[in-house]
């Protein structure tokens, strides 16, 4: 089963800063608030180091809940990235786009989802497969 994918791609010509605390915060004991130390980030720019070929992408799917990617997360996936052995991936194979784990092993290529209800995906001679991009972030709602 495909998952749905949409692509978004960031605006590098935003000027949304929002506040960012860079010193930490604690997820043990409080920490003293420093003040309020705070210096300001953007989004797009931050997690963009290709900025022309990063995308925002919105998941629809639970194969890769194993690797900490769930429905209606958001990946940031860079298109200038070099496949490798473990990386995860968005691909489109067949005709349609899947997120999944490259794994290469002396037999060939395989696309693994990260949740046992899913079966892997061999890559064979017949198949059509585009490496899209490797994802970089994940963005989620808590």
């Amino acid at each position: 089963m495909p998952v749905k994918l949409t692509f978004i791609q960031p605006d590098l010509q935003s000027e949304i800063e929002i506040p960012y605390f860079d010193y930490g915060v604690s997820a043990g004991f409080p920490s003293p608030a420093l003040d309020f130390m705070e210096n300001k980030i953007d989004l797009n720019k931050a997690l963009s180091e290709n900025p022309l070929a990063t995308f925002y992408i919105r998941v629809e799917g639970h194969s890769m809940s194993g690797a900490g990617i769930d429905d209606k997360d958001v990946l940031v996936v860079d298109r200038s990235l070099e496949p490798a052995d473990k990386k995860i991936a968005v691909c489109f194979i067949d005709g349609e786009f899947t997120v999944k784990r490259l794994s290469k092993k002396k037999e060939g290529l395989w696309l693994l989802p990260e949740n046992p209800k899913y079966e892997p995906i061999k890559v064979s001679d017949e198949s059509t497969l585009i490496i899209w991009g490797i994802v970089t972030y994940v963005i989620k709602k808590v």
